[in-house]
């Protein structure tokens, strides 16, 4: 074989030795990354994943979780005979009157800007919550204005507050001892006619809503998009 002969097939064995040296390099940077991703922290693979697959809608201002496994019990409890079936993503825009969400973990979502705001009249908060839960027993309700920093929370059970506090400049409302995870976020609660609130515990106190939402029953939130693609819920 004549030199001619033998260059172009050893630059074809260097060219098959460079290739096959990448595919290794390449495994071995898959498998470490691999092992990297399996030795790290549960709740930091945990924030991974909701990065990549994000809530898709910012939650309501204000909405209700009932504890349900019926959204046709919650509808009628709502007195809403005409209805539309909506999208999750629909549903947590607002735009209808109400939405009652489908099940999700043992708890119905009704939003909307047809539930009551306790800043505007907090008698009528507690009627409506009072006569709700009468005929759905467990029933939590949740406020939380990111402007004005306006918020509060509600459970009641059979009728009957176990726990409610609202502020709107103001305690508005304030019934029953504080829950434990409430004092756990720190929440700040005061009496009628206190007014130590500062801007900075005010948004503080806001932007708690959701995690107390979470202790309690269910951010809306945190409902991930996958499960509630292919669901609808009941508008009007």
């Amino acid at each position: 074989m004549s030199s001619a002969d033998t260059l172009p097939l050893m630059l074809l064995v260097l060219h098959g030795v460079a290739l096959g040296m990448g595919i290794i390099f390449l495994s071995l940077l898959y498998a470490l990354y691999r092992r990297a991703h399996y030795l790290q922290p549960a709740a930091s693979r945990s924030q991974k994943s909701f990065l990549l697959f994000p809530p898709f809608l910012p939650r309501p201002t204000t909405w209700l979780a009932v504890r349900s496994a019926n959204p046709k019990s919650v509808q009628a409890a709502l007195g809403l005979k005409r209805s539309t079936a909506d999208s999750w993503s629909e549903g947590m825009t607002g735009g209808r009157t109400f939405f009652i969400s489908p099940q999700v973990h043992g708890w119905v979502i009704v939003t909307g800007p047809g539930l009551p705001n306790p800043g505007d009249d907090a008698d009528a908060c507690f009627h409506f919550l009072t006569a709700l839960s009468r005929r759905l027993g467990h029933v939590q309700f949740f406020h939380a204005n990111g402007v004005l920093h306006h918020h509060a929370w509600v459970r009641m059970d059979e009728g009957c507050v176990t726990r409610a506090y609202a502020w709107a400049d103001e305690t508005v409302w304030t019934q029953g001892d504080k829950t434990l995870p409430e004092i756990e976020l720190g929440l700040k609660c005061f009496g009628y006619g206190e007014n130590p609130v500062t801007h900075e515990s005010a948004e503080a106190n806001t932007r708690r809503v959701p995690l107390l939402a979470a202790r309690w029953s269910l951010d809306p939130a945190e409902v991930n998009n996958r499960l509630m693609k292919h669901v609808t819920g009941i508008g009007r």
